[in-house]
């Protein structure tokens, strides 16, 4: 039987974890945070199996925003994470270094050609650009800001043999 890690990607919560994402993450092995966390109190929602999360600094993860008592939890925070997985490793970033308001793909790939794939967040725009090697995705917003339709969220599953992501898109909690 093949051994298949589930690893639950968000990004972008700016302060607010939708309570449909935060469930999404517990039923998986790993969590990853791609950035604009904007608080402790975020991470300590999100409850993977395994308790591992993954989180990096984003453009709005400062001392200014984050709360004094946090400052401890956000020094920790790095702009780069590397995560070995089944049949490859994954990078995380936030995006804002890799092309400002519009992250680039080529910039990414060229900086981390070893990767089986890389997380970013920054845009809150949900991407899976899997046709080229290492992939880029971004899983959108999981918050209240700018989530573009709702809140949203990706799940990989990491097998030795293969990788596959799924897309997972609330619906906005006004229109729902």
């Amino acid at each position: 039987m093949t051994s298949v890690t589930r690893i639950g990607i968000i990004s972008d919560t700016h302060g607010v974890l939708d309570p449909r994402i935060a469930d999404v993450i517990s039923s998986c092995d790993i969590a990853i945070h791609a950035g604009d966390i904007m608080g402790q109190h975020v991470l300590e929602q999100m409850r993977p199996r395994s308790g591992e999360i993954v989180a990096v600094r984003g453009n709005n993860d400062i001392e200014a925003i984050w709360d004094t008592a946090e400052h401890s939890t956000l020094e920790k925070l790095e702009h780069v994470e590397h995560l070995k997985l089944p049949g490859g490793s994954l990078v995380v970033v936030h995006g804002h270094m890799h092309g400002g308001n519009h992250p680039c793909h080529t910039i990414m790939r060229d900086q981390f050609p070893d990767a089986r794939a890389i997380v970013y967040g920054h845009s809150h725009k949900m991407v899976c650009d899997t046709d080229e090697s290492p992939w880029v995705v971004n899983p959108g917003a999981a918050g209240e800001t700018r989530t573009r339709g709702g809140a949203s969220c990706l799940v990989l599953e990491a097998s030795e043999q293969d990788w596959r992501i799924e897309s997972i898109r609330f619906a906005d909690k006004e229109t729902a």
